[in-house]
């Protein structure tokens, strides 16, 4: 891995963005090894979240490498949208495994995009978010046009893609885009102490969980009947089992 860092802490990973040179912007290379790490990640089954923000103090992901693209023709444009949404976004909005978003400081393009492609996000008071595409003639092709409107409402979402504007961690609190906000220095404490919450309840129901939640947004997909489904799904785990009985027994449950 040459442009990011892992650190596992007992059940906790947390993936760092490692170009501080390029202020994390994301390549194609970055993309390959983001998709290497949440892969072996989820299938660890000792990590039960993971965390994922980028080095220093000025940037998230500030976007995407535009040196890679600027010559592209309309086939290789579509091509890399759809490789990129497969490879990293798409996937890492599916993982089983809760990932939640530090951001630490601009998230533009890309960047917020991949913010957004995590179950929540918590940023840092001097963050920074937009989609900043339509400046260049392109438009956000990781999804951003979908997961904004879907974060933010359409209106709000409109308005950010097409005047290109930023908005600082306030107002991405008060339209709903982040969970919490809190000074830099406390960013991944924060949200270590939320991945702890996480950690201590049913791996196997929040993975449910996150299907079913997904669900709702997929065109074709009956979000109630995909509930229903998992619901009963996990009627058949050992974590159920183990839940039940620890209620009953008025004792903490002890989740494997």
């Amino acid at each position: 891995m040459e442009n990011i860092l892992i650190d596992k802490l007992d059940q906790l990973a947390i993936i760092t963005i490692n170009r501080p040179e390029k202020l994390n912007a994301l390549n194609k290379a970055t993309i390959l090894e983001l998709h290497e790490a949440f892969r072996s990640l989820n299938e660890d089954t000792t990590v039960k979240t993971i965390i994922l923000t980028g080095s220093g103090e000025k940037a998230f992901v500030a976007g995407a490498d535009i040196s890679e693209f600027a010559n592209f023709s309309v086939e290789d444009g579509g091509k890399l949208a759809a490789k990129g949404q497969e490879l990293l976004f798409d996937f890492v909005q599916n993982l089983t495994t809760p990932v939640i978003a530090a951001v630490n400081g601009f998230a533009l393009g890309g960047g917020l995009e991949l913010a957004m492609a995590c179950h929540f996000r918590i940023a840092s008071t001097n963050a920074k978010m937009g989609l900043p595409e339509v400046t260049l003639g392109v438009i956000p092709g990781y999804g951003g046009t979908q997961r904004l409107a879907q974060l933010v409402g359409k209106g709000r979402a409109m308005e950010m893609i097409m005047t290109a504007g930023m908005i600082d961690a306030s107002a991405a609190l008060h339209y709903g885009l982040v969970n919490h906000v809190v000074e830099q220095a406390e960013l991944l404490s924060f949200a270590k102490e939320i991945a702890a919450k996480i950690t201590k309840n049913s791996s196997a129901a929040i993975a449910k969980a996150i299907e079913a939640i997904n669900a709702n947004f997929e065109d074709g997909t009956n979000g109630y009947q995909v509930e229903i489904k998992n619901f009963g799904a996990c009627f058949g785990t050992e974590d159920f089992k183990e839940g039940t009985t620890a209620f009953l027994e008025k004792r903490k449950a002890n989740f494997k």
